[in-house]
């Protein structure tokens, strides 16, 4: 079955950085687009990034353009998201999410495999 575990989350002040991890089994990874999602509380769940396939298409959220960086091993299954400059509103909990082919936009609605999620506390 399909497991993906993410890690790396933490508390972290304004302006600071963090990496997240996700740890992706039970599927043919390197068929897989993969994509970072997060939930603050009281809001929906929004998209933050995505990746497809080999890598060589990635998706943003304007709000964190120019601060975030999505990337994946295919060789280690896991997929990274660097977060630098982290602003308040960043706190959430992150989510990994997994998909067969090539993802569009970063709908949830186009991933199928959703990981427990890991918490980012951003403080002033």
């Amino acid at each position: 079955q399909v497991q993906l575990v993410e890690s790396g989350g933490g508390s972290v002040q304004a302006g600071g950085s963090l990496r997240l991890s996700c740890a992706a089994s039970g599927l043919p990874y390197r068929t897989y687009s993969m994509g970072w999602f997060r939930q603050a509380p009281g809001k929906e769940r929004e998209g933050v990034a995505a990746i497809v396939t080999g890598g060589g298409i990635t998706y943003y959220a304007d709000s964190v353009k120019g601060r975030f960086t999505i990337s994946r091993d295919n060789a280690r299954n896991t997929l990274y998201l660097q977060m630098n400059s982290l602003k308040q509103e960043g706190t959430a909990i992150y989510y990994c999410a997994a998909d067969y082919g090539m993802v569009r936009s970063l709908l949830s609605s186009e991933f199928g495999y959703w990981g427990q999620g890991t918490q980012v506390t951003v403080s002033s």
